[in-house]
C-alpha cells in the first residue's frame, strides 16, 4: 500500500475513534502481524482496535512510524531488526 494511503488510513482511524488522542495509540512495524499481535496481548496490552497495512517498502514503513511517533506523539519505538527484503506491515492499536 502506498505511503500516503497508509498515513491517511491511520489518521482516519484515530480521528474516528471515541477519543481522538494519538498518544493513546501504539504504532509498530513487523514482518508477522499475527505473531506480533499475540506478543502484545501476552504483555497485557489490549489489541481490540488492531489495524494493519502492508507497506510497499521498509523505508516507507519506517518513515510512517517515525512521523506518527515524533509528530503525533503515538506510542512505539523506532528501530528494530527488520529485513528490507521481506514484507513489512505497519500496525496500530
Amino acid at each position: 500500500m502506498k505511503k500516503q494511503d497508509i498515513m491517511d488510513a491511520i489518521v482516519s482511524r484515530v480521528e474516528l475513534s471515541k477519543t481522538v488522542k494519538y498518544s493513546a495509540w501504539y504504532i509498530g512495524l513487523t514482518h508477522d502481524p499475527d505473531d506480533r499481535k499475540q506478543q502484545h496481548e501476552n504483555e497485557g496490552r489490549s489489541t481490540k482496535y488492531w489495524n494493519q497495512w502492508r507497506a510497499d517498502s521498509l523505508s516507507d514503513a519506517e518513515q510512517i512510524e517515525t512521523y506518527f511517533i515524533n509528530e503525533k506523539d503515538m506510542k512505539g519505538g523506532t528501530g528494530g531488526d527488520l529485513d528490507a527484503r521481506k514484507t513489512v506491515y505497519i500496525y496500530i492499536f
